[in-house]
């Protein structure tokens, strides 16, 4: 190798090490302690905030979707062709509400043939119950002349049996007359049955068309689905929780909702039922909110962020969650001294995190701590407080 290269190399080799002893130097005296009263150049600038005494959260948000409060499928009792559905998508409906007619003129025929078919049978009731008063008093007039000697006892043996048969005959046309009034009543519930109606059970009175399946002039066949009405006043929100976040759920827990759609408003809700177990495939437990919704803003299937109070303490120490720090494995913040100009480290342990701040609790807790440049900083560091901060201290 030329003696110009080993030169070269000589010069820069020394050059970076010439660098490297004026970084080690510099770190030294920016962490040294200072040697005088006062802030001085060797002091860590730091920024730092109040510790405070007061209540906090612990505050979960889930994920979920609105789900009807309750549906009710509107479905023709018989075969049909409809004539006409009364409602559309998004009308209000009442119990009990006619919502479609189907085509009655087989169902109008069918009842009078069978009021005919009744009428038929009354008369022959009729018939039977004059006949039957006729062998009764030839059954008189026979024992009355047995009684004389006129007639035998055959001849009354004859009369009786008439009068048996006459009163059997009238027995059966009284059931006929009975079967043709349930056939009449059979068939003008199927004339009624032409007429469908919401006719729901429990729940609010008025409900919400969601689903039209049908139009008008089509063919349907029985329990055909027509119509869909929903309840949307109280609705549902439902989200899925783990096992973290079940323990500390119970019914009548308040909560907040936010949905997409009314981005700048919230709606309040309470926890209604809680699953007793938990879905095998995602090792989550469905959880359902009651949520009032008068002017039916809410619509089933939007999505919505539920924010729910799991725990909370009245009176506490809190800090901001930047103030926290570790060292050797243990968590802990600085507390700025009385005087300002030095930091003390104070394990702690951590419980809520609410907002950026933090439940703690330990020993030596009060004043100020620091919230940035902690990383630079051990058990008795000199510090200057920058800013606002600096000037309270």
């Amino acid at each position: 190798m030329r003696p110009q290269v080993l030169v070269s190399w000589g010069l820069g080799l020394l050059a970076v090490g010439v660098v490297i002893w004026l970084v080690l130097e510099r770190l030294q005296d920016f962490t040294a302690t200072p040697a005088r009263e006062g802030v001085s150049a060797q002091a860590v600038p730091v920024e730092t905030a109040s510790i405070e005494q007061g209540p906090i959260e612990l505050r979960r948000t889930f994920s979920g979707t609105l789900d009807a409060r309750a549906e009710f499928v509107v479905a023709p009792k018989i075969a049909g062709r409809i004539e006409q559905i009364a409602v559309d998508l998004a009308d209000t409906v009442s119990r009990g509400e006619v919502v479609a007619r189907l085509d009655n003129a087989e169902y109008l025929q069918a009842v009078t043939q069978v009021e005919a078919d009744l009428a038929v049978a009354q008369a022959n009731l009729a018939e039977a119950q004059s006949l039957l008063k006729i062998a009764e008093r030839e059954l008189q007039r026979m024992d009355k002349l047995r009684r004389q000697g006129v007639s035998s006892e055959s001849q009354r043996d004859t009369a009786m049996a008439d009068q048996l048969a006459k009163q059997a005959h009238v027995e059966v046309t009284k059931a006929q007359v009975v079967r043709a009034r349930a056939a009449l009543e059979t068939a003008r519930i199927r004339l009624g049955y032409t007429e469908v109606t919401a006719g729901w059970s429990g729940g609010a009175e008025r409900r919400v068309v969601a689903e039209r399946y049908v139009d008008e002039g089509e063919t349907v066949a029985a329990n055909a689905p027509l119509l869909r009405i929903v309840e949307l006043s109280p609705i549902t929100a439902v989200f899925f929780v783990t096992e973290g976040d079940y323990a500390l759920l119970q019914p009548g827990q308040d909560a907040e909702l936010g949905t997409d759609a009314y981005p700048r408003e919230r709606f309040r809700g309470e926890i209604e039922r809680i699953a007793p177990v938990f879905r095998e495939s995602t090792r989550q437990a469905r959880v359902e909110l009651r949520v009032d919704n008068p002017e039916l803003r809410l619509k089933p299937g939007m999505y919505v962020r539920a924010t729910v109070v799991l725990e909370r303490v009245a009176q506490t120490t809190v800090v901001p969650e930047a103030a926290l720090a570790t060292r050797e494995g243990r968590d802990g913040v600085f507390v700025v001294a009385a005087d300002g100009r030095s930091v003390r480290w104070r394990q702690v342990r951590v419980g809520i995190r609410e907002d950026r701040r933090v439940q703690v609790s330990g020993e030596g807790l009060s004043g100020s701590v620091v919230v940035l440049g902690q990383q630079l900083l051990n058990d008795g560091s000199a510090v200057a407080v920058s800013g606002a901060a600096g000037a309270a201290q």
